[in-house]
C-alpha cells in the first residue's frame, strides 16, 4: 500500500493528511472565536460554512461541499481581492481593512485568514467530491434563515462594536457602525434575500455545475 494510500480515507477522495489539519485549525479557531467574540459570531456566512466544511470533509459529502462553496465562493474571492491590493497599498472596498489594523489582535488576524484559503480548498472538494446542484436551494434556504435571525435578533450597528459581532451579514446595511440610510430596513433586508442568490449563488452554482465532475455519490 503506497503512503497516499494510506493517508487517506476509506472513500479515498479526501487526504487523512487534510482531514486532520482543518480540524485542528477548528479546534483552535472555534474556542478563540468564543473567547473573543462571542457565540453569534457564528451566525455569519463563512463562520457556517467553515462548520459545515468540517463536517463534510470527514463524510465525504459532495452535497454539503457543493452548499458551501455555492454559498461563499464569490464573497470570498473578493475577500481575496482586497486583501491583496491592501497588501501592495491600494485598498479597494475596506472590506479586509481590519487585517491590517495595528490595534487587533496579530493571532486573531492570522485566523482569519481562513477567508483567504477556505475558497481555494473548496474549489478543491469540489473537484475531489463533485459538484451537487442541491447545494444552491439547500444554501439560499440557509442563507435566508441567517439573515432573518440576523435581523430580528442580533444588534445592530453603533458607533463603537468593538469586538462584538454587530451588523452580522450586513442585514442592516454595509456598515458596522451605522445602518444604510437608502431604504427602510424591512426593504433592505427583502432586497439582500433577492440579490443574494441571484447575484452571489446562482452564477456561482452555474460555472460550478459546468466546470466540475458529477458528484461522486447522492449526498
Amino acid at each position: 500500500m503506497s503512503t497516499t494510500e494510506t493517508l487517506a480515507s476509506p472513500a479515498g477522495r479526501i487526504p487523512l493528511w487534510l482531514k486532520l489539519a482543518y480540524t485542528a485549525f477548528m479546534a483552535v479557531m472555534v474556542p478563540v472565536y468564543l473567547a473573543n467574540y462571542g457565540p453569534t459570531n457564528f451566525l455569519y456566512f463563512c463562520d457556517v460554512a467553515l462548520i459545515i466544511t468540517l463536517i463534510a470533509i470527514w463524510i465525504e459529502s459532495p452535497l454539503l461541499v457543493s452548499m458551501c462553496a455555492v454559498g461563499i465562493l464569490a464573497s470570498q474571492a473578493l475577500w481575496v481581492i482586497d486583501f491583496v491590493s491592501n497588501l501592495v497599498g491600494h485598498p479597494l472596498t475596506g472590506l479586509t481593512d481590519y487585517m491590517f489594523a495595528a490595534d487587533h489582535s496579530l493571532f486573531l488576524r492570522g485566523l482569519s485568514l481562513f477567508h483567504g484559503w477556505l475558497p481555494f480548498l473548496l474549489v478543491y472538494l469540489v473537484w475531489r467530491l463533485g459538484y451537487d446542484g442541491r447545494g444552491l436551494p439547500l444554501w439560499t434556504v440557509v442563507a435566508w434563515a441567517l439573515v432573518l435571525v440576523c435581523f430580528f435578533f442580533m444588534p445592530p450597528p453603533r458607533p463603537d462594536p468593538g469586538l462584538t459581532p454587530v451588523n452580522i451579514d450586513y442585514v442592516w446595511g454595509f456598515s458596522d457602525t451605522e445602518p444604510q440610510h437608502w431604504m427602510p430596513p424591512g426593504v433592505w433586508v427583502a432586497a439582500l434575500m433577492i440579490l443574494l442568490p441571484l447575484v452571489l449563488y446562482l452564477p456561482t452554482h452555474l460555472i460550478l455545475r459546468r466546470v466540475m465532475p458529477k458528484p461522486v455519490r447522492a449526498w
